[in-house]
This record gives structure tokens, C-alpha cells and sequence, in this order.
């Protein structure tokens, strides 16, 4: 198991990393020190960060690093009080409406994939599409196309997409590694593209509440961001490029698409009957049915699509109501990594708001900004800002508020200054290694969510860098 910490690995910890959590330590005792009675944290509010990002460059995991990144940003903002801070930042974010939401989501997904898996429908669906898809360049370019089809809430985009695709692409030796870049590259991206999704919804809220548009209006205008908003544009049509071969396995995803790692997935014994696709298909629609009909709401969606193979199977005889709730719960708790990292990354995000990590890069940059450069800054500050904190939508709340008046003080083009703005968030949550998408397409293709962020980092780069060009040019 990833985050099985056993008496040998403690035995086995190099001095250098006693050395070095020593030193971070005492750098953020010495930081708080020397910031606290200013009121203002500074340069130190990079800190945790930072912490975060090279522990897990380092040790290839994901939730450790994101314990002590908040836990350094305690440190320093008080030394003396710095566990009772962190046990109480835990206790409010799962009191947040927000975790609880997540939690129940991610974890009945869990459930219902689980289902899916013990009726054997999984099997016979990707069974039907193995007649269909014969080759590596049809199976990426079928995952692509289906990520662009469940558009309404990235979540339910990437574990759908992971549970359909997964035994097509490893009969044909792709590695799980490559799934999830795919994966991950039309659940977020392809959310903001269309604009009946959970995201746009949030955003068009935002819009609104600043004053860009009239009470209402909210989503009509979000359409007239659409074309503006490039990275999300980018990141989905360069998956075609990938899938073709005419953009090549870069970095650590030529290692792994050289020697893909494909885990042994076994079937319950006591299916005793002929897989049928109607297993899978009828919960999947239910999912997408529902979660549209009811406000975009994935929650109810999964509820629905649940109940749905509760009765489908029961009335098969595939197993007693007792095996099925079983079988759920279990499915529920393979998901309790995923949900763990992203409660600490909400901690985090905590620590990052009380030192003032946004504020102190947006404040650092404003002086240099003209018109032109507004919309290009404001995607690189923003997205090296979702990158790291793994605050998406946060970023969003916080940055409104800023960029709007700004770009109406300088007279800057506020659709491009938006579509910036928008594209920082989409990268974000594409590229941040505890981002919310990328740990729950991480575990949706059974993979860990730094071995996925690393992979698939050079792709996000190159269209992050792409997009910033873009902004230059119409800008």
C-alpha cells in the first residue's frame, strides 16, 4: 500500500530528511518572528507552499507532504499554538459544507464503482468496446471523445471515463499513466468549455456578485468568455496530438509508457452468470440523467445511479441487497486516500488565506502591470498561485474582487482579463499534484497522484505556455 507507514521505513528515514523538516522548522520559527509583529507574512507565506511541492517531488507521495506544508504554516504563525491551529483548521473544513459534499460524492462514486465492477457490467462494456477499438491510437482517441461527452461535473468526468477505459487501454498496453492525462485533461478543461457544468456555475455566480454583469445574466455572459478562456482550449486539443503520436511521450511518460505497469484486476468469484453491458450502461446514464435533471447536482446523480443497480442487480439475482450494500462500503473505503488528501489540501489552503499567500503575489506584481501585460500576468501569477495551493475555486473568490477593478482602472480588455483568470484555474486543478482532479483521476485509474502529476506535467507546461502566447498576442 502507498501510505502504509511501517516500523522499518521509520528505522530506514535518511538523516537528511530529519535534517531537512529540522531546518524547516526552525526557518519558520525565525519567520514568524520576524513577521508577526508587522502583520504581514511576506516572502514567508511561500513557505508551505514550497514545502509542499519539493517533499513531494521527493518522496513521490502526496499526503505527508501536505501534513507538513501546513503544518510549517502554523509554525509560523505561531509556534506556540501551532497544533492546536492545525487540529482546529481540520475540525472547520470538516464542518464546511464543501468537504462534507466532497466526501459523500467521492465516496459513493467509490461505491457505485464498485457495483459496476462486482455485476460485471464494467467487464462486458469495455468487452463491447475491444470489438470496436483495436488499436493504441482508437483507444486514446475514444477516451478523449468520451471525456468530452460528460461535461458536467469534472468528478463524475474522470472516474466514468477511468472506470470505462481502463481494461481497453491495458489490452492494448497503455499505461495507466497516459489514461489519467487524458482523463484529467477533459474533466476540468472541458467543464468550463461548456457552459452548463458545475464550474461555470460557480464562476458565472462571480461574476455577478463583482459587477461584470446583471443578476441573471451571469451565464449569458459567461458564453462571451468562452472564447477567451485558452487553456482549457489548448489542454483538450492537444490530447489529439498525443493520441496520434505527433506529440511524442515526454519526460517521466516515456519511462512509463515504455514500460507500462498494468495491475491485476480480478472479477468476483460468484459471478456466476454472462456479464451483461446493460450493467453498466443503464447506472452510467442514470448518473448523467439525473445529475442534469436535478440542477447539475452530482450528488443526487450518484444517489440515483446507485439505487438504480441496487434494483437492476437484485432483480438479476447477481447478489442479495446484504452483498451489495457490503460490496458499496468497500468501494467507499478504497476511496478514503483520495478524500484525505484533498481535506489536507483544504487545511492548506487555510494556512495559505491566514498568511496571505494571494494578496502578497498579487500586490508584488500590480506595480508592473500595464493593459496589455494585465491578462498574461494574471495567468502566470494565478496559475503558479492554483499550482501550488491547490485552491481553484478559492483563487476564483479572492481574485474577482482584485482583477475587476484593476482591469477597469487600466482599461484593460476585461473578457481576456477574465478568460486569464478562468485558464489559471483550469491549470491548476490540471496540474497541482493534490489538486482535487488530479487525485480523484489519479485513483480513478489506479495510479498515485504524484506519479500522475509528474507524467503528465510536461503537457500541461507546454499548453500553459501556449496559452500564455496567446494571451500576449491578443492582448
Amino acid at each position: 500500500m502507498e501510505y502504509a507507514i511501517t516500523k522499518e521505513r521509520l528505522r530506514t528515514l535518511p538523516v537528511s530528511w530529519l535534517l531537512a523538516i529540522s531546518g524547516l522548522v526552525i526557518v519558520a520559527v525565525i519567520s514568524h518572528v520576524f513577521f508577526a509583529a508587522q502583520g504581514n507574512f511576506g516572502a514567508a507565506s511561500l513557505l508551505p507552499s514550497v514545502t509542499v511541492i519539493v517533499l513531494a517531488l521527493a518522496t513521490r507521495r502526496t499526503l505527508e507532504p501536505l501534513i507538513a506544508g501546513s503544518l510549517i504554516g502554523f509554525l509560523i504563525i505561531s509556534p506556540t499554538s501551532a497544533l492546536q491551529d492545525f487540529t482546529g483548521a481540520a475540525l472547520e473544513v470538516m464542518q464546511g459544507p464543501v468537504m462534507g459534499w466532497i466526501l459523500l460524492l467521492t465516496g459513493l462514486f467509490g461505491g457505485l464503482i464498485a457495483l459496476l465492477h462486482l455485476s460485471g457490467g464494467t467487464l462486458a462494456f469495455s468487452e463491447k468496446l475491444q470489438l470496436y477499438i483495436r488499436t493504441r491510437r482508437q483507444a486514446l482517441l475514444a477516451s478523449w471523445l468520451l471525456g468530452l461527452l460528460i461535461f458536467i461535473d469534472d468528478y463524475l468526468n474522470a472516474l466514468t471515463v477511468s472506470a470505462a477505459m481502463k481494461k481497453v487501454t491495458d489490452k492494448l498496453k497503455i499505461s495507466r499513466e497516459m489514461l489519467a492525462y487524458v482523463v484529467d485533461s477533459t474533466s476540468a478543461p472541458v467543464c468550463l468549455l461548456v457552459p452548463f457544468s458545475t464550474w461555470v456555475i460557480f464562476i458565472a455566480g462571480l461574476i455577478e456578485t463583482n459587477g461584470v454583469a446583471e443578476a441573471g445574466s451571469g451565464i449569458a455572459y459567461y458564453f462571451t468568455l468562452i472564447p477567451y478562456v485558452v487553456y482549457p482550449w489548448i489542454a483538450v486539443l492537444i490530447i489529439p496530438f498525443v493520441a496520434l503520436g505527433i506529440i511524442p511521450p515526454l519526460g517521466a511518460m516515456k519511462k512509463a509508457e515504455a514500460h507500462p505497469e498494468i495491475p491485476t484486476e480480478t472479477f468476483p468469484a460468484e459471478l456466476n452468470q454472462t456479464p451483461r453491458v446493460i450493467n453498466f450502461i443503464l447506472p452510467i446514464l442514470i448518473l448523467i440523467g439525473a445529475t442534469w435533471y436535478f440542477n447539475i447536482d452530482a450528488l443526487i446523480g450518484v444517489g440515483c445511479a446507485l439505487a438504480t443497480c441496487f434494483a437492476l442487480y437484485t432483480l438479476q439475482g447477481i447478489a442479495t441487497f446484504s452483498r451489495l450494500f457490503d460490496e458499496m462500503m468497500h468501494g467507499l473505503q478504497t476511496m478514503l486516500v483520495p478524500i484525505g488528501i484533498v481535506f489536507t489540501a483544504f487545511i492548506l489552503q487555510i494556512v495559505n488565506d491566514k498568511l496571505g499567500l494571494t494578496h502578497f503575489l498579487i500586490d508584488t506584481v500590480t506595480p508592473y502591470v500595464t493593459a496589455d501585460w494585465l491578462p498574461v500576468i494574471a495567468f502566470i501569477v494565478l496559475s503558479v498561485l492554483t499550482f501550488s495551493t491547490g485552491s481553484f475555486w478559492g483563487i476564483y473568490a479572492v481574485s474577482f474582487p482584485i482583477l475587476v477593478p484593476l482591469a477597469q482602472a487600466l482599461d484593460a480588455n476585461m473578457p481576456l482579463t477574465l478568460g486569464a483568470l478562468i485558464s489559471a484555474g483550469a491549470f491548476g486543478s490540471h496540474a497541482c499534484f493534490f489538486g482535487d482532479s488530479t487525485v480523484i483521476a489519479a485513483k480513478g485509474c489506479g495510479i498515485s497522484p504524484v506519479q500522475h502529476a509528474i507524467t503528465q506535467l510536461p503537457y500541461t507546461l507546454i499548453a500553459a505556455g501556449i496559452s500564455s502566447m496567446i494571451f500576449i498576442v491578443l492582448a
